[in-house]
């Protein structure tokens, strides 16, 4: 065989196998999401726990929401997207026991994309760059990790202000979720009964 077809052979099996490392990383991600999805939602929460009912949320006041998920873009490097997963638990877990003033009001659980509900902008930046609190370590922690090699492992967040009563939330046959677990829930009336209703546009 000539050498320029072995190397096209070593580098087309070098290639099978990438992809087959990526598939088997990409489908063991996707079971752990759906996994941490599940928990988000039955985590604590018993059947008896679930409102037979439609009801909506609302938090008093103007509020922040602010979202955060991860992306393994090279799911068979472990070492480089597992740390990552693992700190998230404990930062929410810090941030349930945490008092009033640090502004936190709930969130929505595990899952890929995680929800969190905030008093204000400034409470969740103060507690980002709280260095006596979990965040700061694991982020500087992640960005000397990554320095290197973003591509491995992406991070994302979205942060929203949002104003009093511009918004809405519906809940059917849930236990307390989300918004509706963060704030109070009030039952769907007549009044509140369609999606414009809630957010205040009739």
């Amino acid at each position: 065989m000539r050498p320029c077809l072995i190397r096209r052979a070593r580098r087309e099996h070098h290639l099978t196998g990438s992809h087959s490392r990526a598939c088997l990383g990409q489908a063991c991600f996707a079971l752990f999401t759906r996994v941490l999805s599940a928990r988000a939602i039955h985590r604590g929460n018993r059947m008896s726990d679930v409102i037979a009912s439609r009801v909506t949320g609302r938090i008093e006041g103007d509020f922040v929401v602010f979202m955060i998920g991860m992306r393994i873009n090279k799911p068979w490097k472990l070492h480089k997207w597992l740390p990552v997963a693992r700190a998230m638990p404990k930062m929410l877990k810090e941030l349930e026991a945490a008092p009033p003033e640090v502004g936190f009001l709930g969130h929505n659980g595990l899952s890929s994309a995680i929800v969190q509900y905030w008093r204000s902008f400034d409470h969740l930046e103060r507690y980002a760059r709280n260095r006596e609190a979990l965040h700061w370590p694991a982020w500087v922690e992640f960005n000397r990790r990554m320095k290197q090699s973003r591509g491995d492992v992406g991070i994302w967040h979205e942060t929203y202000k949002v104003r009093a009563g511009e918004y809405e939330a519906l809940y059917s046959g849930m236990p307390p979720y989300g918004l509706g677990k963060a704030g109070a829930r009030t039952a769907v009336t007549g009044e509140i009964d369609s999606a414009r209703q809630r957010i205040g546009m009739v």
